[in-house]
C-alpha cells in the first residue's frame, strides 16, 4: 500500500455574487463534482452561505455572502443538501427562497404540524417513538404516519441535546479546538478529531509526514474495528439472535480493551493532536498486538460465518429497508450505507494526508441490493479490510511525528475522513490562528435522511432493525 500519494487534503475556494450562487452550484455538479455539506456563517446582518463539492482528494468551497436573509436554494439540485439549509436558516436566520416549506430542524416548535410532513388519506394515524427509549441511548424522536402497521413516511427528529459546540469554538484557539470536535461523539472521537486536526493544519500550510500519517490512519482504524463490531452485534439483537449479539458484543469489548492498552483510553480519547502525533507502539508492543488484532479477525469471521448460515436471521434481512442506488445518490449517502446500495465512494481511497495512497479498494458486498441484508454484510467485509490495513501497518513500529511548513497559510480549511459511518467534513476558518468559525458535518448527518427514505413501506415493527443497519450517531449530529 502506497502511502506517498495526496499527502494533505486540497481545497480552492470561489467566491461568486449571491445572484449567481445557484448557477455556480449548478457547473460543479454539470462538471461531475459530488455535494458533501453546505454551512452558514458571518456575524451581525450579513452572512456567508458555502457549499463544499469534492472531486478526488480535492475539495471546492463555493462561497457567497448575503447581506439579507434570502437566498436562492439549491436541494432540488442536491436533495441532500436540505437539513444544511433547515439547520441554517434556525441558527442563522437565513432563509432559502423556493424551499418551501422550511421545516425547522434544530428548533423543535410545540405544534407537531410545524416540522413534520402532511400526510393524509384513510385510516393514516401517527405513532411517536421517543425521544426517550428503553435502551442506553441517546435522545430522538420518530414521527410514524403509517396506516395500519405499514409505514408511510417517516419524520426524524434530533437535536435534542445541542450543544452548540460550534459556537462554543469560535474565537478559541486552533489547538484548543481540538476538543470540541473530538467531543462531538464518543464513537467518532478520532475521525472527528482528525478531521478538525487536517483541517487546521490545510490552513497553516503544514504537511503531515509518513509517520504522522500512519499513526492516524492507524488510529482511524482501529476506531473502526470496534465500532463495526458494535454494528454487529446491534442487528443480530434486532433480530432476536442472542448468540450473535454477545459473541459481537465481547468481540467489541477485546477491541476497546486493546485500544486502553495502546493509548491509554478506550475510545481513544486524547490520542490525536493538531500539527503532531506522540502515539508509539515500539515493535515489542506491535508484534504483541498484531497477534492479538489476527486472533480478534478469526473469531470474528467464526462468529460471521455462525450468522450468515443461520437461516432464521437471514430470512429476516433480504428485502428490508430497501436504500437503491438511486435514492442513496440522490439523498448523498455515505460509507457502509453508501457502498450497501452500489455507490462505491470512500474517502479512504482519495487517502489525503493519511496512509492509505492509491491502491485501496472500497469494499462491496457480492449484491448492492441497498437492504438490511447488504448493510449487514458491509460490515465484516470492512472489516477484512481493517485488518489488512492495521496487520500491515504493525508490521513496523509506529513513531511520534510532527507536521513541518510546506506553504502558505490560510484563512480556511477544510478535510475529509471516512467515519466507521462515512465521510466526516470539517471545514475550519481561521484569523490569527483563532477559529472564527468551526463546521462539522459527520457520516451519521449525511445519512440520517437516507434512513427515513429506507424506512417508508416497510412494517413498523421493522424499523428497530432498520434503525441498527445504519447504527448512527444521534451525538454528533446533535453536536
Amino acid at each position: 500500500m502506497s502511502g506517498d500519494a495526496a499527502l494533505a487534503p486540497s481545497f480552492d475556494t470561489v467566491a461568486v455574487e449571491s445572484t449567481e450562487w445557484r448557477r455556480a452550484c449548478e457547473r460543479e455538479l454539470e462538471d461531475g463534482a459530488r455535494f458533501c455539506g453546505a454551512h452558514a456563517g458571518g456575524t451581525g446582518g450579513a452572512r456567508n452561505w458555502s457549499a463544499l463539492f469534492a472531486r478526488g482528494s480535492g475539495t471546492r468551497i463555493v462561497t457567497t455572502r448575503t447581506d439579507g436573509d434570502q437566498i436562492e436554494t439549491i436541494v432540488d439540485l442536491v436533495p441532500g443538501g436540505q437539513w444544511d439549509e433547515r439547520e441554517a436558516h434556525d441558527l442563522y436566520g437565513l432563509r432559502f427562497d423556493g424551499h418551501e416549506p422550511l421545516r425547522p430542524l434544530v428548533d423543535h416548535p410545540a405544534e407537531t404540524a410545524a416540522w413534520t410532513t402532511p400526510v393524509e388519506g384513510n385510516g393514516v394515524h401517527q405513532v411517536a417513538v421517543g425521544p426517550v427509549h428503553a435502551g442506553v441511548i441517546e435522545s430522538g424522536h420518530f414521527r410514524f404516519h403509517v396506516v395500519g402497521e405499514r409505514i408511510l413516511h417517516l419524520d426524524p427528529r434530533l437535536f435534542y441535546k445541542h450543544r452548540g459546540l460550534e459556537r462554543a469554538a469560535e474565537g478559541r484557539r486552533l489547538a484548543d479546538g481540538l476538543i470540541f470536535a473530538q467531543r462531538a461523539c464518543g464513537a467518532c472521537a478520532v475521525t472527528n478529531a482528525v478531521a478538525y486536526a487536517q483541517a487546521c493544519e490545510s490552513a497553516l500550510g503544514l504537511l503531515p509526514p509518513r509517520e504522522l500519517r500512519r499513526a492516524r490512519t492507524f488510529l482511524l482504524e482501529m476506531e473502526r474495528l470496534y465500532n463495526h463490531l458494535n454494528d454487529l452485534a446491534a442487528v443480530c439483537a434486532g433480530v432476536g439472535f442472542a448468540t450473535g449479539n454477545m459473541a459481537f458484543a465481547a468481540l467489541k469489548e477485546r477491541a476497546l480493551r486493546l485500544n486502553q492498552e495502546i493509548c491509554g483510553h478506550r475510545f481513544l480519547f486524547g490520542s490525536v493532536e493538531v500539527g503532531t502525533s506522540r502515539v508509539v507502539v515500539p515493535a515489542s508492543i506491535a508484534g504483541r498486538l498484531r497477534g492479538g488484532l489476527r486472533e480478534l479477525r478469526e473469531d470474528a469471521a467464526r462468529v460471521w460465518r455462525e450468522v450468515r448460515f443461520s437461516a432464521s436471521v437471514q430470512a429476516r434481512l433480504g428485502g428490508v429497508g430497501v436504500l437503491d442506488r438511486e435514492a442513496a445518490a440522490r439523498l448523498g449517502a455515505v460509507g457502509p450505507t453508501a457502498r450497501a446500495s452500489g455507490l462505491g465512494q470512500d474517502a479512504r481511497r482519495d487517502g489525503a494526508g493519511l496512509w492509505y495512497g492509491s491502491s485501496f479498494v472500497a469494499a462491496a458486498p457480492a449484491q448492492a441490493s441497498g437492504d438490511v441484508a447488504a448493510r449487514l454484510e458491509m460490515r465484516p467485509i470492512e472489516l477484512e479490510v481493517s485488518f489488512e490495513i492495521l496487520d500491515e501497518l504493525l508490521a513496523e513500529p509506529i513513531e511520534a511525528g510532527a507536521a513541518r511548513p510546506a506553504g502558505p497559510t490560510s484563512p480556511t480549511g477544510v478535510a475529509r475522513v471516512e467515519s466507521p459511518r462515512g465521510e466526516t467534513v470539517c471545514v475550519v476558518e481561521q484569523r490569527l490562528c483563532q477559529i472564527s468559525r468551526l463546521r462539522l458535518r459527520t457520516g451519521s448527518y449525511a445519512n440520517w435522511p437516507a434512513l427515513a427514505e429506507a424506512t417508508a413501506g416497510n412494517l413498523l415493527p421493522d424499523f428497530p432493525l432498520i434503525n441498527k443497519s445504519f447504527e448512527l450517531c444521534y451525538a454528533c449530529v446533535d453536536r
